[in-house]
């Protein structure tokens, strides 16, 4: 995301994310330690139109579900699945009010764009996180890894 907290512009392009592809950054080795893609219908969408599907890597093939977060996270599981990767705004911030992240690992791009698509939105109480980690990366890209509290009210 921008160092001012968005995802994509407002007309959903991320081209000022695109310099952080040129540099290795840690999201293979991310990538890695997940077992699934939870990905929004809308960052689904955008990525298949810009051909950036194989950034994902060889997880397993696509399945379109839909649901309450609860309702996806059984789902899931009774795939066999552990470690989700949670993508797209809007899917982030029903999971996190929903209290079903329990790890948040966030790289920001040393760009500042304005306004566009925010990360995080309204949220039905506060959310505590523990730091757990920053790395820096050439080019300026940071990241750091934050540990969610157990999401009740503060």
């Amino acid at each position: 995301m921008s160092v001012d907290g968005f995802l994509a512009r407002r007309d959903d392009t991320f081209d000022f994310l695109l310099a952080g592809e040129q540099v290795p950054h840690g999201f293979e080795e991310f990538l890695a330690s997940v077992d699934v893609v939870v990905m929004g219908r809308r960052t689904f969408e955008v990525v298949l139109k810009l051909g950036h599907l194989a950034t994902y890597g060889k997880k397993p093939g696509f399945e379109q579900i839909s649901g309450e977060p609860t309702e996806i996270v059984k789902q899931l599981k009774s795939h066999g699945f552990e470690h989700a990767y949670i993508d797209g705004g809007i899917t982030i911030q029903r999971f996190l009010a929903a209290g079903l992240i329990d790890r948040l690992v966030i790289t920001r791009v040393p760009v500042l764009i304005g306004e566009g698509v925010p990360l995080f939105g309204p949220l039905p109480h506060d959310i505590q996180l523990r730091h757990i980690t920053t790395r820096s990366h050439a080019g300026g890209l940071v990241q750091s890894e934050y540990e969610v509290s157990d999401g009740g009210p503060s």
